[in-house]
């Protein structure tokens, strides 16, 4: 019931995103305008951080997740009837906006409730639950347009996947009142102790709060962590965000064929997936910045590193092994980002807090691909990837100064 529905609708975006450009040219798109359509999902899920954060904060995160759901299903019967290009875009746009609640609502449930002893584990598989859909859903994808024929299959499959979830979370059994059947016999002024002193014992469905304070407010009220370790995640999420564009790109640059640039791609995402929990353990058992300060040191070198192969004669291998090292930097960041935001987060209210914490993250993820775009028209591709790789050495840098002030050893 905690990572079930976080799968399914993982699953169904991930089968539909791929084809998003394909629809939109089917309407009549060019290529500037299907990428300008694509990047609505992106847009949608910037701009539902904070929303998000009111709406948990404000009707609990079951209801949220279920409204978010419902919401998506309607979007995704706009996706397969769409009769032109700005209802497809408004489309998207509401996909991209559910996704933020509903990851915000899971991130939320997970900060309140998980113990702080694995805490990094419970959220890096969160993190590998939403990869997981990223990295099946394309394949899925692909198997229903084999039988089928129809790019519209993979939205129905995405339609059936955010049915389940909704059935889920509204049916299922509840996770909160399962917590607090387990802890039915602690006594109350134990744990609200616990609470207090954030022992890492589990928090149940009554989280004691002196006051609710607006999202904007809460914003200001941690504004200092925000701009200081939150720029510092937004600079990872910009890695991130620029790897899936940078690789692509540098592959048709040096005139690789589409076969052996998905084959990279393609592994690099699977060293990536294959790496999540490894990420959990080490922020457990070390602390968060033995997971952080490697993952971005990898990230920022790579890409520093493969600015300077694109004209030796044997740019392919580099590609090809950047490329994996790029997953492995990725790999070894899954769930930092959610850890840190569930660590400096208010633990009697998180969800406005962690609906701004979101959205730099995700703010960081949708101005990378518009820093590669840009440096490369201006000067080059190579100058944009080394821009990139330097953005990554100075997150290290900030996440170095103030991981230890913001989130202890212990």
């Amino acid at each position: 019931m905690i990572y079930g529905p976080t799968v399914l609708f993982s699953l169904g975006e991930g089968a539909v995103i791929p084809l998003i450009p394909v629809i939109a040219s089917q309407l009549g798109a060019n290529l500037a305008l299907a990428a300008l359509v694509t990047s609505a999902l992106v847009v949608g899920q910037l701009c539902g951080n904070i929303p998000a954060g009111w709406a948990v904060a404000r009707f609990g995160e079951r209801y949220a997740m279920a409204a978010g759901g419902i919401v998506a299903i309607v979007s995704g019967v706009a996706l397969l009837f769409a009769p032109n290009l700005a209802t497809l875009t408004i489309a998207v746009f509401v996909l991209g906006f559910c996704a933020a609640v509903f990851g915000l609502a899971r991130h939320s449930f997970m900060t309140t409730r998980v113990p702080l002893t694995f805490r990094a584990r419970s959220l890096s598989l969160l993190g590998g639950s939403f990869r997981l859909g990223t990295f099946v859903g394309p394949f899925i994808a692909a198997g229903l347009l084999a039988i089928f024929g129809d790019e519209h299959s993979a939205i129905w499959f995405a339609l059936a996947c955010l049915v389940g979830v909704v059935l889920l979370v509204l049916l299922g059994p509840d996770p909160e009142k399962r917590v607090a059947t387990a802890l039915a016999g602690t006594p109350a002024d134990s744990r609200a102790t616990d609470v207090a002193d954030d022992s890492g014992e589990v928090v149940t469905g009554s989280i004691p709060t002196s006051e609710r304070v607006g999202v904007f407010r809460t914003m200001w009220q941690h504004r200092g962590v925000l701009s200081r370790l939150g720029l510092a995640a937004a600079s990872l999420s910009a890695q991130r965000s620029a790897r899936q564009v940078v690789l692509p790109l540098w592959g048709v640059s040096i005139g690789l064929d589409a076969q052996t640039i998905a084959l990279v791609v393609g592994v690099s995402g699977a060293i990536d997936f294959a790496l999540f929990y490894a990420s959990g353990q080490v922020m457990d058992r070390f602390g968060r910045l033995w997971a952080a300060l490697p993952a971005m040191l990898l990230m920022g070198a790579g890409f520093l590193a493969l600015s300077f192969t694109h004209d030796l004669p044997t740019a392919a291998m580099w590609f090809a092994m950047f490329g994996a090292v790029l997953g492995v930097g990725n790999g070894l960041s899954s769930g930092i980002l959610l850890t840190l935001g569930a660590d400096v987060a208010p633990r009697a209210d998180p969800a406005p807090f962690l609906g701004s914490w979101r959205t730099l993250t995700d703010g960081g993820g949708a101005i990378a691909p518009l820093i590669v775009t840009g440096v490369t028209a201006l000067l080059s591709l190579s100058a944009a990837t080394g821009v990139v790789g330097v953005i990554g050495l100075l997150g290290a840098v900030a996440f170095v100064r103030w991981v230890p002030r913001f989130v202890p050893r212990r």
